[in-house]
């Protein structure tokens, strides 16, 4: 039986379709470990979100050879499609748009040990992938809904390397659920790469959310992301209705400058974004709003930064992910004039410690609260978890509730986290 292991760089996406790659190759006789010198195979899903990301992902190559040079190393995904001319020493390199070739390339490599390139033209993929996962490793399940991305913002290179919008039958996504409630898990999370365009043939992203709702026995339903224009008034209006929706949204920002925006691309300016937010608040007062924010982008002087910063700290969002702009070929931005290296690495680590006082503020004003916990992990002599509303939370108990939600009562910030009680035991 043939070792495999498997290295995911990235988003939720490509841990999505890591596992069910995993799962195929399980039945077809190969066996998953951890990557190590005992491994014969080495499958690597890369990432191209930035050029720290291809950095990365090659370096994950050289990695694989230095663990066994005899084992055959595989290199897949995000990477491989933007960057397929460069020189990987590598096995099998293989595309986006066909990963479910992966079986068959492998088994024609081990016959042959003759390197294999498959890498389609993305930009003219219509149909969405038959990667299908059955089991998880963790306490939430990740869904993956939707595929590809038509929005082209000007820094960003994911529409190259993962082709247009294609999305899930919204059967198979509810039989998906079904499946996993049936085995024993209480939180779902939706993934796509623009998970807001979800549409199978006119079924729509709160379309899909209300049948999700009303067709499973689903306990907590999260959207990974979605951008602020894509919240529609259905959504909202299940927002009121359906505590099963998390009461918690990643809206991506990216930055608070109109100037910046537009020339960034993106479909709505700052008093667009203000006004949806009072209406998601106006629902649920208390929601958990957290974002995506790019520092150093170009033009970006001080005066837009802290025009920025001012903005973010206006919406009072409860965390940022926050990413120094990193220049990618074949993008518009990449011919603007770039920021200096320096200036952005100060912005990024200011916004970052703005960031964490933003977290603590937000964690201190749900102290006292009684809030639903996901347990997903034992660290020491605490269960740790996620609240509905995304408050990390450990709690002192020797029982063991993985998986499951348990009401706490949120008593004391801790360096980070929030010290619950368990009001169920």
């Amino acid at each position: 039986m043939l070792k495999v292991g498997f290295i995911t760089l990235g988003c939720k996406v490509n841990i999505y379709e890591s596992n069910a790659l995993e799962e195929m190759l399980i039945a077809n006789g190969y066996s998953i470990i951890e990557p190590s010198s005992a491994c014969d195979i080495f499958i690597i899903n890369t990432c191209s979100v930035t050029n720290t990301a291809d950095q990365k992902s090659r370096q994950m190559v050289s990695k694989c050879h230095k663990l066994n040079p005899n084992a055959i190393v595989v290199v897949m995904g995000c990477y491989v499609q933007t960057s397929h001319n460069d020189k990987l020493d590598a096995d099998i390199i293989l595309g986006n748009g066909n990963k479910e070739d992966l079986l068959g390339l492998l088994q024609e490599v081990i016959n042959k040990r003759e390197k294999k390139i498959n890498i389609i033209d993305i930009m003219q993929k219509k149909d969405y992938d038959n990667l299908l996962v059955s089991t998880y490793d963790h306490a939430r399940a990740f869904v993956k809904i939707e595929d590809g991305c038509n929005q082209f913002c000007a820094y960003c290179i994911i529409p190259y390397a993962r082709g247009p919008i294609r999305s899930k039958k919204a059967d198979i996504v509810i039989k998906e659920i079904n499946d996993i409630v049936a085995n024993g898990f209480n939180e779902v999370v939706l993934s796509g790469i623009h998970t807001g365009k979800y549409n199978d043939n006119g079924t729509k992203l709160s379309d899909l959310v209300e049948r999700i709702l009303t067709e499973t026995k689903l306990k907590r339903l999260r959207l990974s992301s979605i951008e602020i224009n894509e919240i529609d008034d259905k959504l909202l209006d299940l927002l009121a209705k359906s505590d099963v929706l998390a009461n918690h949204f990643h809206l991506p920002l990216q930055s608070g400058s109109d100037e910046i925006l537009k020339l960034m691309n993106r479909p709505y300016d700052k008093a667009y974004f203000k006004a949806k937010v009072e209406k998601i608040r106006a629902i649920r007062p208390n929601i958990s709003l957290t974002t995506d924010v790019i520092v150093g982008f170009p033009y970006e002087t001080d005066k837009l930064y802290e025009e920025s910063k001012a903005f973010i700290k206006e919406i009072n969002f409860s965390y940022l992910h926050v990413f120094p702009y990193s220049k990618r070929n074949n993008t518009k931005a990449a011919s603007m004039p770039q920021v200096n290296g320096l200036i952005k690495k100060m912005r990024s680590n200011d916004l970052n410690k703005f960031s964490l006082l933003l977290q603590e503020n937000y964690y201190r004003q749900n102290l006292g609260c009684k809030e639903e916990v996901l347990f997903e992990q034992r660290e020491g002599d605490y269960l740790v978890g996620h609240t509905s509303n995304f408050i990390l939370v450990k709690v002192l108990t020797p029982k063991d509730y993985t998986k499951l939600i348990k009401p706490v009562l949120l008593k004391k910030y801790d360096d980070g986290m929030v010290l619950g009680e368990l009001l169920e035991d």
